[in-house]
This record gives C-alpha cells, sequence and structure tokens, in this order.
C-alpha cells in the first residue's frame, strides 16, 4: 500500500514522554496502533516507514526499531528483504481458526462473568446499545462497530480472569479488524444487536450454559460469514 493511502487505515501516533524507557513507550504506541487500524481495508498490506514513525512519536529510529524487534517477535510485523515492514495478515483460513479460538476462550469467560460480574458491570452492557434503541445499527455504523468491539472486550474482562485476558489479546487485534469490516454486511448489525440483548438477558439471569451456548454461537455466526463472504483474505 502506497504510504499517502494509509492514512485512512492507521491511527494517528502522540509524542511519546522521554522520561520513560523509548523503546516500551515506542512498542506500546506502535501495538495500539496496529490494534487499532483497519488492516484488512485495502487489499494491500501496510507498510510501516521507520521516518515517519520516528517523526511521529518525536524520537530517534533505534527506539522505533527495538519496538519493531519485538512486535515482530511475537507475529504483529514481518520483515520483508528490500521491501520493508509490514503489518501482518492473516488468510481466511487463518482468520477463521482465530475466530472459532475466540468463541471458545469467550464463551468461557461469559460463563464466568455469570459468576463473577456485578449486576453493575451487567447493567453497563447494556447502556453500550442505549444509542440504538431509537434508531438501526446501520443508521450509525461506526458508532455501532466500536459498541460492538467494546462488548466483546468487556465479556472477557467481565470474567475476572487475568490470564484469559492475556491469552486473548494478540487474537484481538485480528479478530476486531474483521468484525469492524464485516459488521455493515449482510445485515449482520441488525442480528448482532439482537445477539448482544439475549446474551445480557443470559447474564441478567445468572444463567451460565445459556451465556456460553450464546455467546458461542455469536462468535461461530462470524466465522461462518467470514468463510462464506470474505475471499479477498486469500
Amino acid at each position: 500500500m502506497d504510504l499517502s493511502e494509509q492514512s485512512s487505515v492507521l491511527p494517528p501516533l502522540t509524542p511519546i514522554n522521554a522520561s520513560a524507557s523509548l523503546r516500551d513507550q515506542a512498542y506500546a504506541a506502535l501495538k495500539q496502533m496496529i490494534t487499532e487500524a483497519d488492516i484488512y481495508a485495502h487489499p494491500d498490506e501496510i507498510r510501516l516507514d521507520e521516518k515517519q514513525l520516528s517523526a511521529a512519536l518525536g524520537v530517534s529510529r533505534t527506539p522505533i526499531r527495538e519496538a519493531m524487534t519485538l512486535l515482530e517477535q511475537e507475529g504483529f510485523l514481518r520483515t520483508e528483504p528490500r521491501r520493508g515492514i509490514f503489518i501482518v495478515r492473516k488468510t481466511k483460513k487463518q482468520i477463521i481458526e482465530m475466530i472459532e479460538i475466540w468463541a471458545a476462550l469467550e464463551s468461557m469467560a461469559a460463563r464466568l462473568a455469570t459468576l463473577n460480574a456485578s449486576d453493575a458491570d451487567i447493567a453497563a452492557l447494556r447502556r453500550m446499545f442505549d444509542e440504538f434503541r431509537t434508531s438501526t445499527p446501520a443508521e450509525h455504523i461506526d458508532e455501532y462497530s466500536d459498541a460492538n468491539i467494546a462488548f466483546h472486550q468487556a465479556i472477557i474482562r467481565l470474567s475476572g480472569s487475568g490470564l484469559m485476558e492475556r491469552m486473548i489479546d494478540n487474537l484481538f487485534i485480528h479478530v476486531r479488524a474483521i468484525r469492524k469490516m464485516t459488521i455493515s454486511q449482510s445485515d449482520r448489525a441488525a442480528r448482532s444487536i439482537v445477539d448482544h440483548m439475549r446474551i445480557i438477558e443470559a447474564l441478567e439471569r445468572r444463567d451460565t450454559e445459556a451465556a456460553e451456548r450464546l455467546v458461542r454461537q455469536h462468535s461461530l455466526d462470524l466465522a461462518a460469514h467470514v468463510d462464506k463472504h470474505c475471499d479477498f483474505l486469500d
């Protein structure tokens, strides 16, 4: 992808504070940028430019290189000789496998949430969708997409399992990007909010079996959609 085209898919960076480790701050900033990037919105991979990143973060290239090395070791970036460093994209098969793993983890998180989450925490899930009660999600698709992603993050958090949050972190970058890209397809937004309300109702009833089943099926439906409609991933 041409660097001039990347402004629409890469979020802006904020200069970092030199009082802490420059490498660690660069790592955190770049990982956040990758997490929020629309990495599947364009058919070409996103190439990162050290000079641009250095200027955006207000540091030399050394901590940028060190941070990018760590991100490459973790599987977020890939170096190609004489071409540059690219944000890793997954194939359709890999995305489906990641969603299936997400389904297993998030469904267990929902089960744990019925046991561990407070009434106030569960009530907060409903408030995420307040603005869509008088209008359809399709009328505010960007806002609904953000609420959708926040909802799934919240289910993981309400499990009370820090280990589960860490395990799902590397999946989140790709599953988030696919959720964001597909939410406007095939009336998925309208069906999604119905699913979310059923999940919230199961959590409110503290129905462990229903919460686990509904969350798992919700993600597996996404996997089926990707399998049927996302040939552009290959």
